[in-house]
């Protein structure tokens, strides 16, 4: 019997390409992958330190790997990277002495020859958590299918939001040479893929880093959408202090930009979002967001909100409420703000009870899902064009797909052979999260 290799993701969709990553070195290598950890001989954690609790699900999960490698004799290599990793370092490997291998993530691309040298025997417990402000080595990948790649474009972060760790764990921010991107978006398109989506921590400041000031996102944007093939270009997440007119240009004139918009919110109070070090007022998000629809009527903006942060009083939480029922979200990912060990937040006076956060992001769920209910109606009637991702999971007699937008669209078909490729529906039907449309052949 081969060798067994499972994966085991945590977190962002920076995690899930260096997750893809890791599978087709490992597959290169010979390992079969699988999804049982019972029959592995080399399980990765790739984890996540966004929040507290995705530290305790990867201490829970290695619990398991623990037991199952004792049941094994030893027989099993253990790996953990991620952002985790590359939190907690040496003190890893003193904390689970069961773990063979902790990696940042800038190392993966070093994942065949250091597994060869714990295989033969010559290391162990081994821990490489450097160079965290160098770019890692550009490796291929195993997307699991063939619609969606993912290309990061930039690693590490600049901005240190009061809330988040990612600048302490994944380094400075770096972009990836333009030429590079271009290379990976030629490369996926031509195997086949239909959406591109550029990761990265604040894509719309890519290249700031970079000697020419041209190989800035809206060129990157421009760019790439000249590379013949049909496919369309989506990317997470865009910083709003950094979204200017240039690229709100780009995506206005190319039909390869995705209308899917993430634009993160995060509070609707000035005072909270200084606080946040987020380097934009309400104002300046309210009119950013109302330029962009106008200039780009058919975009859908979604964003991220998080409720109770230190010092929010009644005042900046309907200060969010307001925000959210004037922009329009289609929607939104909302959240109670959690401690972070780490951050300056985390020590910040006036600290908002449990019981007052859970009542406020009620409060904002109730309003955002009417929002985003009303949203939803503007696709009545309308043929949008649609990526089919193959039968729903709820109703295999349905086919799902996503628009531009993001939105799930639902729709009959007999064809077998739609998955991964465009269609364009009626939509008959608008809900709060799914439409339902007719094909149109």
């Amino acid at each position: 019997m081969g060798k067994r290799a499972t994966i085991i993701t945590y977190g962002c969709q920076m995690n899930v390409n260096e997750s893809a990553k890791m599978k087709q070195m490992l597959q290169t290598m010979g390992y079969e992958i699988t999804e049982d950890i019972n029959e592995s001989d080399l399980v990765f954690l790739n984890t996540c330190t966004v929040r507290e609790g995705a530290a305790v699900k990867v201490y829970g999960k290695l619990g398991d790997l623990k037991r199952i490698k004792e049941e094994k004799n030893g027989n099993m290599i253990i790996g953990v990277t991620g952002c985790l990793a590359q939190e907690v370092r040496d003190e890893f490997i003193k904390k689970t002495p069961y773990v063979d291998l902790v990696l940042g993530n800038q190392n993966i691309g070093r994942i065949p020859d250091i597994l060869e040298r714990i295989e033969k025997g010559e290391e162990t417990h081994i821990v490489m958590v450097e160079d965290e402000d160098e770019l890692p080595k550009r490796v291929d990948a195993d997307f699991g299918d063939d619609i969606v790649a993912s290309i990061s474009i930039t690693y590490g972060c600049n901005n240190y939001c009061t809330f988040c760790i990612v600048p302490y764990v994944r380094g400075m921010e770096r972009s990836v040479p333009l030429h590079e991107v271009l290379r990976d978006v030629e490369f996926y398109t031509k195997r086949g893929y239909k959406e591109i989506l550029f990761l990265g921590q604040n894509v719309n400041s890519y290249g700031s880093d970079l000697a020419d000031e041209n190989d800035n996102f809206a060129t990157l944007l421009n760019e790439s959408a000249k590379i013949e093939g049909d496919f369309w270009i989506k990317y997470v997440s865009p910083h709003p202090k950094d979204f200017n007119d240039e690229v709100i240009e780009a995506i206005a004139n190319n039909s390869k930009i995705s209308r899917m918009l993430h634009l993160p919110l995060q509070s609707g109070s000035t005072k909270i979002l200084n606080a946040m070090n987020r380097g934009y007022t309400k104002e300046e998000f309210i009119q950013l967001a109302k330029k962009i629809k106008e200039r780009i009527p058919d975009i859908g903006l979604t964003t991220d909100i998080i409720v109770g942060f230190p010092g929010e009083t009644d005042k900046d939480f309907q200060d969010t409420m307001d925000v959210v029922e004037e922009i329009g979200f289609e929607n939104a990912f909302m959240f109670m703000y959690s401690k972070r060990t780490g951050t300056p937040a985390a020590t910040m006076e006036e600290q908002v009870n449990e019981q007052t956060k859970n009542e406020r992001l009620q409060q904002l769920m109730r309003l955002q899902n009417r929002k985003a209910k009303e949203e939803s109606q503007k696709y009545l009637g309308k043929v949008v064009k649609v990526l089919v991702e193959g039968p729903s999971r709820k109703n295999p007699e349905m086919l799902t797909g996503r628009t531009s937008t993001h939105k799930i669209v639902l729709f009959r078909s007999d064809r077998k052979d739609l998955k991964g490729q465009f269609v364009h529906t009626k939509i008959y039907e608008a809900k709060t999260w799914t439409l339902y449309g007719e094909l149109v052949e």
